[in-house]
């Protein structure tokens, strides 16, 4: 019984996430209202509270659930022993299948809570430390293979990945570049892997 409950709690919970990410990306985080989310969920007002206090809230889960899966993966490339033009391939096509799998979801990480100032405290910074971190290891570590020159720092350089890598998915978002166009895909991945592995390159 007590495990049924949990998982119509699970489930309810899930719905309004995924409504909320519905809302987020119509509205933004300003035009969003509680009210809206719960009608997409199609669950009552202050069912809404009940799992979340407030829309900011809202906003750290859909980051937490969007952002666990890309550090699983970012902890299985570091470990990897490929080179480093495969790792950072792997990073760029992880990051726009998400969007052509859930074009909404990464339409709020990009334009909702990367921008965002409600949003920025110790828990985003954290996620995103920790992500530079690990991308500074894998760097780190292709240096040790001598595919990384001296003198570039890991840490600037992971910045500049996520960074070119978050351009890019601005311009699907904003439509400069179609993700259903498997040449717009292929030429984005493809320019953001040889400028950066070209860049840091020994």
């Amino acid at each position: 019984m007590g495990e049924a409950i949990d998982t119509a709690a699970a489930d309810r919970r899930r719905a309004i996430l995924r409504a909320a990410v519905v809302v987020f990306a119509e509205k933004g985080y300003h035009g969003c209202r509680i009210a809206d989310v719960a009608q997409e969920a199609g669950v009552a007002y202050g069912l809404v509270y009940h799992y979340f206090r407030n829309k900011e809230e809202l906003l750290h889960s859909v980051f937490a659930e969007g952002w666990k899966r890309f550090s699983s993966r970012l902890a299985e490339l570091t470990a990897a022993e490929v080179p480093l033009r495969e790792k950072v391939g792997a990073i760029v096509d992880f990051a726009f299948e998400a969007y052509r799998h859930d074009p909404r979801s990464m339409r709020v990480l990009i334009l909702e809570v990367a921008r965002t100032p409600a949003f920025r405290d110790s828990a985003k910074r954290t996620a995103f430390e920790d992500a530079i971190g690990l991308t500074g290891d894998l760097i780190e570590r292709a240096r040790a293979r001598g595919e990384v020159r001296a003198g570039i720092d890991s840490y600037l350089a992971a910045c500049i990945l996520f960074g070119a890598v978050e351009i890019l998915l601005t311009a699907f978002v904003l439509g400069q570049l179609d993700p259903e166009s498997d040449a717009d895909v292929a030429r984005a991945r493809s320019t953001a892997v040889e400028i950066f592995v070209g860049g840091v390159g020994s």
